[in-house]
């Protein structure tokens, strides 16, 4: 992942420091992905009216959001607002 023309540092470790941001930003945006495909299946759910799937599949999406959390892909306060949110609409049906 050698791209010359983003590394406008004058520093090795500022150099250094761009090639990991690099890294960590391709990494964080397949978990995001990851944590949106999961996030839609549960949200299908409500949508067609099925509580029970919306319940199984909101509990496969829980854990996967709290290790994206972990990670700091996303903040842990969205997180808990996101499930929450979506546990509210699950028990108004």
């Amino acid at each position: 992942m050698t791209i010359k023309w983003v590394l406008m540092a004058n520093h090795k470790s500022a150099e250094k420091r761009i090639r990991r941001n690099l890294r960590r930003r391709a990494v964080n945006g397949v978990w995001r992905a990851r944590l949106r495909t999961y996030v839609k299946g549960v949200e299908e759910a409500i949508a067609n009216g099925d509580r029970e799937a919306a319940k199984v599949a909101l509990a496969a999406t829980e854990p996967q959001l709290a290790r994206g959390a972990q990670r700091g892909t996303v903040h842990r306060n969205a997180m808990r607002r996101k499930l929450s949110r979506l546990s509210a609409r699950i028990r108004s049906m």
